[in-house]
């Protein structure tokens, strides 16, 4: 007879749910919890749950917030006049690390996808055109993942955006702070080439 005990193996079964969670780190996810004191483990409940209850959308850039404008929406020394378009709101987590970038953000919850049935009609691109028609914004920066996917999204946006007369640029590509130009790919060393600036 197996060894069998159904609590722990949901347990188990709902952190292997999670991205890049394979058996054996769900296991150990799970045996940490139940060696936790209970008032830890009820504290690690709420905020799962009380997360899931009160984040939500911005209702301007389509980032997470608790409010109804997140944090940078409703910032009023933000630069108005830019919109970086992110993929996914981690993107915006991982821009404002920088501490470079002032403006506000546009998140469209993925890439158009053809092969996993993503079209622009699933993106939040509604939400960007509605918040470019005020005529508020003069540049668009295209923060998209180099991917074939975030390409062919960046280019869509910016042949519907072409007849507002914005300004529509990209983060530049290149070779990576300490990365060997003999491990770069033929794509990393010409968009390198193409982003070049003078020194």
């Amino acid at each position: 007879m197996a060894y069998n005990v159904v609590p722990l193996n949901e347990l188990v079964s709902q952190f292997e749910r999670l991205p890049g969670i394979g058996h054996k780190t769900a296991q150990r996810l799970a045996f940490h919890i139940l060696s936790q004191p209970p008032e830890r483990a009820e504290k690690f409940a709420d905020a799962l749950r009380n997360a899931r209850q009160k984040v939500h959308y911005c209702s301007c850039c389509q980032s997470l917030t608790d409010q109804e404008l997140c944090p940078i929406c409703s910032d009023a020394a933000r630069d108005r006049t830019t919109i970086c378009v992110v993929e996914d709101p981690r993107d915006v987590f991982a821009i404002e690390r920088t501490r470079e970038y002032h403006g506000l953000y546009h998140v469209l919850h993925g890439a158009i996808s053809p092969l996993d049935g993503i079209g622009p009609d699933q993106l939040r691109i509604k939400e960007l055109m509605a918040r470019l028609a005020s005529g508020e914004v003069k540049e668009l920066i295209m923060a998209m993942n180099p991917t074939v996917e975030g390409e062919a999204t960046s280019s869509y946006l910016a042949r519907l955006i072409k007849p507002m007369n914005l300004k529509v640029t990209r983060l530049a590509y290149g070779i990576p702070v300490g990365g060997d130009l003999e491990y770069a790919d033929e794509v990393t060393l010409s968009r390198a080439l193409e982003g070049r600036s003078e020194i």
